[in-house]
């Protein structure tokens, strides 16, 4: 007990308190330090920018979160009764590929698909929707929801894992005494799957929605923020401002405050999906 709390202590509490003590100070990170108070505060929970970036990240939710615990649902239910034959083993191979891909090398596959002359504006031309192709990434009002489709690729596969190991602890009598009963697939579905995953939808909800608050190297790759600051996360603005802009405080203050949402985002999730008995 003693050894794990040590490392606890040593890579979360210590640089918790550490980040914190900075968030109350005015620093280069080389010079020396001023006692600023709650200033750093202030300025992340007022300032127009860093208050739009924040909004980015939970704009993200919607596509980080909703899009995968969705598609992973319907993939589940749909795979359920092949879980042992060759078409859901394919399927879920197929589906967890994007998990083992560097987010690296799926953020510079991503961009050239949404460049001018990538895959997805020649599939738009070839259909004939060639007023819809754009430069993806550069665009004021699409360069966010193409960063979110990325994501939600990269976690589609987490998720249906997630969710197919969680359908398979469903005992299958209850699907047969639904059948017996009368009740259609999509009964099925409401009263006894959606039932049966709580917990795991539990942790799919909370895994991607941290993923979507925290991100950054999808972000980076993709867009870097641009254009403006209209794909700018928190993640990537802390990066900016400690090692940029030379701002430890007000950064060290912008990592609390997002802590903070994480929390609270978190916590009620966690408790409508807990076991309760």
């Amino acid at each position: 007990m003693a050894p794990a709390f040590v490392a606890y202590a040593a890579f979360v509490l210590v640089p918790l308190g550490m980040s914190i003590y900075y968030s109350l100070l005015r620093w280069d990170g080389i010079g020396k330090a001023r006692f600023h108070g709650l200033t750093n505060y202030l300025t992340v929970l007022t300032d127009n920018d860093l208050l739009q970036i924040i909004g980015n990240a939970f704009q993200l939710v919607l596509y980080f979160t909703l899009i995968p615990v969705l598609l992973g649902l319907a993939v589940a239910a749909a795979i359920r009764s092949h879980m042992d034959g060759r078409f859901g083993t394919i399927t879920r191979t197929v589906l967890f590929l994007p998990q083992v891909i560097p987010l690296v090398a799926a953020g510079i596959a991503w961009s050239w698909m949404f460049a001018s002359t990538g895959l997805v504006n020649q599939t738009l031309k070839a259909i004939g929707l060639s007023d819809w192709a754009r430069g993806w990434l550069g665009d004021f009002v699409w360069a966010l929801p193409a960063v979110g489709i990325i994501g939600a690729w990269v976690l589609l596969g987490l998720c249906t894992m997630l969710l197919v190991t969680g359908i398979t602890k469903i005992d299958p009598s209850l699907y047969e005494a639904a059948r017996l009963d009368g009740a259609r697939p999509w009964h099925e579905f409401r009263y006894i799957t959606l039932p049966g995953l709580r917990q795991e939808i539990g942790v799919c909800i909370t895994v991607t929605v941290i993923a979507a608050l925290a991100s950054f190297d999808i972000v980076y790759i993709s867009t870097q923020g641009g254009p403006g600051i209209t794909t700018t996360v928190p993640g990537l603005e802390i990066y900016r401002l400690a090692f940029a802009h030379r701002q430890v405080g007000l950064a060290s203050a912008l990592a609390i405050v997002l802590m903070v949402l994480v929390l609270i985002t978190i916590a009620p999730v966690q408790w409508f999906t807990r076991d309760k008995k």
